[in-house]
């Protein structure tokens, strides 16, 4: 690896599987000092273990995104600790696929919860030292239900769309301080988020998981379900210096599915 990111300091959120655990592996091989949030701190020790980094390039903490304070003293901890942050990754998300008369007011609570209000409170943690320091990238994993409308996953949808229109504003708001805010749509991925959508929306429209897969690959062009490695280097991009000139966009990598 080329250590894109040696000496800066990353916080990624929901880095014990999928996605974020794949971050964290290529933000560990391009030198970063990593601070690993999720909510089982086991598996968080276990991803720790397995990365290999000595113990003053990398800290794990246990939070649940949806307690604001809770995230604030996380950022205080890692600020403490390493002396500021550099990169912030809000990966953590939850899924939940029904029909629109099927979800409850609850559901829609939920995932905005974690999915908005997790980016929310680990942004406006993060903001005020980065501006401080004219320095800062911020990387919201949004989707690509982020920039249309699907079936059976409307409370979902509207998170992700809410979170690309706050990597929008807050992208303007930053950028006078040299801070950049983007967001990564993905597609579909190969996880345990994506196994259990299969599940949920199968369940939903009276069809095999394995009809949906093929449904759905219809519409990717390239044919097939991403690896979630595909979307951690797309995360080491955004989160060095080579993009320093991009701000404010919402990157679709899902196989060609949205071509805009």
């Amino acid at each position: 690896m080329s250590q894109r990111l040696a000496h800066q300091v990353a916080i990624i959120t929901g880095a014990s599987r999928g996605i974020g655990l794949s971050i964290a592996q290529a933000y560990a091989a391009e030198g970063a000092t990593l601070c690993l949030i999720a909510t089982d701190t086991a598996k968080l020790k276990e991803v720790q273990d397995g990365l290999g980094l000595p113990a003053d390039q990398v800290m794990t903490l246990s939070v649940n995104v949806t307690e604001r304070e809770a995230c604030f003293d996380a950022v205080a901890q890692v600020e403490k600790r390493f002396g500021r942050v550099d990169v912030l990754v809000n990966n953590a998300g939850v899924y939940r696929a029904k029909s629109f008369l099927e979800y409850s007011a609850q559901d829609f609570q939920d995932m905005l919860d974690v999915n908005l209000f997790g980016v929310l409170h680990f942004m406006q943690a993060c903001l005020p030292g980065m501006q401080a320091r004219r320095h800062g990238r911020i990387i919201n994993m949004a989707s690509t239900a982020g920039k249309w409308g699907s079936r059976n996953q409307s409370a979902y949808n509207v998170s992700k769309h809410a979170v690309v229109g706050i990597t929008r504003c807050v992208a303007l708001e930053a950028s006078p301080f040299a801070v950049t805010v983007n967001a990564i749509c993905p597609g579909f991925i190969q996880t345990d988020m994506v196994e259990n959508l299969k599940a949920q929306v199968a369940r939903t429209t009276g069809t095999s998981p394995e009809d949906m897969v093929k449904a759905a690959l219809t519409r990717v062009p390239l044919g097939r379900v991403l690896e979630p490695s595909e979307i951690a280097g797309l995360a080491v991009y955004l989160g060095s210096a080579e993009s320093s000139g991009m701000t404010g966009q919402s990157i679709h990598i899902d196989g060609g599915m949205v071509l805009s």
